[in-house]
């Protein structure tokens, strides 16, 4: 059976881990290598989608990866219990006409007993900024 440490239940130490792994993979803007945390039934509301399964959050993270340009993302633990995380974030990316944004939100994951994500909702808000403004460069 495929896993993907740490597994749940979740203390402070695992979860911050879960929390630094999902951070480290999103930032490489690799759609495959992304969806390989979550389980191949896994269901997804992303602001305003809804859809599951690993080829539907690869497509969904191509696209994403295509018009977000330059993306960075940081996350931060909110709350953990047994096989439940909550995160907050932000991301800062720019379009093709180079305007800038800072993305804001909160995500709620559910883990399978194997540590890949099984549900994955998250609410997110957009502001643009300046490019003066940024505060992640690489």
């Amino acid at each position: 059976m495929e896993t993907k440490p740490p597994l749940p239940p979740f203390t402070l130490e695992t979860a911050l881990i879960k929390v630094q792994a999902a951070e480290d993979a999103w930032n490489t803007r690799n759609p495959q290598k992304v969806a390989l945390a979550y389980t191949e039934d896994s269901q997804w509301r992303n602001r305003d989608e809804f859809f599951s399964g690993r080829e539907a959050i690869a497509a969904f993270l191509q696209r994403k990866w295509a018009k977000e340009l330059d993306y960075r993302l940081k996350k931060e633990l909110w709350s953990f219990t047994d096989n439940r995380i909550s995160v907050r974030f932000e991301y800062e990316w720019h379009d093709t006409a180079d305007n800038w944004y800072r993305s804001y939100g909160n995500e709620q994951w559910e883990f399978a007993p194997n540590g890949l994500m099984q549900r994955r909702y998250a609410s997110i808000n957009d502001v643009s900024i300046l490019e003066f403004e940024r505060k992640f460069r690489v």
